[in-house]
């Protein structure tokens, strides 16, 4: 039996402000996830490309509004964080 990919874990490092913010990210993480697991069968951030995220970002949410897409931008940039790569490759 494979054990899910615990996104509130990978993302522990990194969360700061106040819980209601966490809780924010973590499930807009889990929807990104989700997403990118259906399209490309990539089941955790370690496996994820910058194509994956930026096909998230302007194809998936682009029926989203410009604030809806700002938050994903925010925590895109916290997965993107956690696994050590630069900021700008996601702007």
């Amino acid at each position: 039996m494979i054990k899910p990919f615990d996104m509130a874990l990978f993302l522990s490092g990194v969360m700061t402000g106040s819980n209601a913010t966490q809780q924010r990210h973590l499930r807009q993480a889990r929807i990104m996830q989700a997403a990118i697991q259906k399209r490309w069968q990539c089941d955790n951030p370690w496996t994820w490309q910058r194509k994956h995220v930026r096909w998230f970002l302007t194809q998936h949410l682009r029926d989203h509004s410009d604030l809806t897409r700002y938050y994903y931008q925010l925590t895109a940039l916290l997965v993107w964080q956690r696994l050590g790569n630069d900021r700008e490759i996601l702007i």
